[in-house]
């Protein structure tokens, strides 16, 4: 009976002595959770976006720029074929380009790099698409050989040269107010920092 409870008494001093140099040590198990990066947490289908006029703009040419794509390439034979080679490059740019960017707007990508200025980038690249498939649609009605793939390409090519040109009106009028309210913003700070140091001057009249 006294070996056991010199036993116990030897465990209880070991378990106090371990807990004591345990709180003691400067070697301490961390106990924070470590968080892991999820990258692809934040992605979410924009509903509102894809109902909104730029979004149905963006699907609207996506769409057509496809056909319009699908089309030219249907040609087998032409002769010259420079409005040919010229509208399939335009075609199939604006068709990449805009379905990327309604890609990137329908998930909210743009969300997770602030630095870019997502509104001109709208802007150019529909003004870019409204003049060069404009552009592509003339030579190619200029120089074709009335077959039906051509006559269907320059169709689809003005018809998406229009919807291009409201998409740029709207995101001229949105980068517009856009603008005003970046210039409205850094007047206020402005304005309210040269306010502040008016105060401490006033304050401080030893400085004046």
């Amino acid at each position: 009976m006294r070996n056991s409870e010199e036993a116990e008494g030897f465990d209880g001093e070991a378990s106090n002595t371990s807990m004591i140099s345990g709180a003691s040590s400067p070697y301490q198990p961390t106990t924070e959770p470590v968080h892991s990066r999820n990258v692809l947490g934040g992605i979410r289908c924009d509903f509102e976006y894809l109902k909104s006029h730029f979004g149905i703009l963006k699907a609207v040419e996506v769409g057509l720029a496809l056909i319009a794509f699908i089309c030219i390439e249907t040609i087998m034979l032409c002769l010259p074929c420079g409005g040919v080679y010229v509208f399939e490059f335009v075609s199939c740019s604006a068709f990449v380009v805009t379905g990327v960017l309604l890609l990137i707007f329908s998930l909210s990508l743009h969300t997770k790099v602030p630095q870019v200025n997502w509104s001109l980038t709208d802007l150019v690249n529909t003004a870019a698409s409204t003049f060069f498939f404009f552009l592509a649609s003339v030579v190619l009605a200029a120089l074709n050989h009335k077959s039906g793939a051509e006559i269907a390409a320059v169709i689809f090519g003005f018809l998406v040269t229009c919807v291009y040109a409201v998409n740029t009106f709207l995101a001229v009028k949105r980068w517009r107010i856009g603008d005003g309210r970046s210039v409205a913003v850094q007047t206020s700070e402005y304005m309210r920092a040269r306010t502040a140091s008016r105060g401490e001057m006033e304050a401080r009249p030893d400085l004046a």
